[in-house]
């Protein structure tokens, strides 16, 4: 997948390939994340006074990491959905002049606030070690809390490169759903459930390969370090159903980006 050739970036084989990719990274992130207390002080708003911001510590360290990324020209590749997309900086780097993949409106398509709570609510009381506070860790916990919030919202937000790329496939169908407003219509085009479940097939298959020390794998206690259903479950409640989300949101309003001619061609 080059983004510089859209061909590559709207093959759909790739784009499996690349959710693939990503599945590992979640569930790296997510094995890092749970050696850590559940360190509520973290996500507590305005629990640490920190001048001139109003919010968690969590929220200031993502934003200050998304202001020195942006200068790395991180929020300029099409994959790349910033949690505080009005407050980043201009970049460093020569920006790149990427070719158009996506409806021009994509970027407006952002649920990180969605994906915040639920991990916040949901994922980290389930994942950590103990419940309770650990000082010396609370940057640590943090940190890690980035690595997963921003790998779990790229693979969500990825969710417009699958709808662009279906759209493309069979322009016919999506015109004629998106003129219906048929939400419904639209929700069953886009979902396998055979496959849905073979992701979450796959994702027990990692959690457990990948959360084991090798030298225990075979023993009567192997000590995962985080339980597969736990992922597989994060995948099912809430990373599935965002991504249709997404999905949805981005091809209900694709018209808005598509010359009139091919819309009348079709209707």
């Amino acid at each position: 997948m080059d983004f510089t050739k859209p061909e590559t970036v709207l093959d759909l084989n790739n784009i499996r390939q690349a959710l693939v990719r990503m599945e590992d990274s979640i569930v790296f992130d997510l094995i890092e994340r749970s050696q850590f207390f559940s360190s509520p002080s973290v996500y507590e708003p305005n629990k640490f006074k920190i001048p001139n911001f109003n919010g968690s510590f969590l929220d200031w360290a993502l934003l200050q990491m998304e202001r020195a990324h942006s200068q790395i020209r991180r929020y300029e590749a099409p994959d790349e959905t910033p949690f505080f997309p009005n407050d980043l900086l201009p970049t460093i780097l020569p920006s790149i002049n990427y070719p158009k993949i996506l409806a021009n409106y994509a970027d407006e398509i952002n649920v990180n606030d969605n994906i915040k709570k639920f991990y916040v609510e949901e994922i980290v009381p389930q994942i950590s070690c103990k419940e309770g506070e650990q000082q010396e860790n609370l940057g640590s916990v943090s940190t890690q809390d980035i690595e997963c919030l921003q790998a779990i919202s790229r693979r969500i937000h990825f969710g417009k490169f699958v709808a662009e790329a279906k759209y493309q496939n069979d322009k016919p169908l999506y015109i004629k759903l998106i003129k219906e407003a048929d939400v419904d219509g639209i929700e069953a085009s886009i979902t396998n459930s055979a496959v849905e479940q073979k992701i979450l097939e796959r994702l027990v298959i990692k959690a457990e390969s990948y959360g084991v020390d090798p030298s225990l794998r075979y023993s009567q206690n192997p000590q995962s370090k985080i339980n597969p259903q736990v992922i597989a479950k994060l995948y099912k409640d809430w990373i599935i159903p965002l991504t249709k989300k997404v999905e949805i949101d981005y091809l209900l309003r694709r018209l808005e980006d598509e010359d009139q001619s091919q819309i009348e061609k079709y209707v």
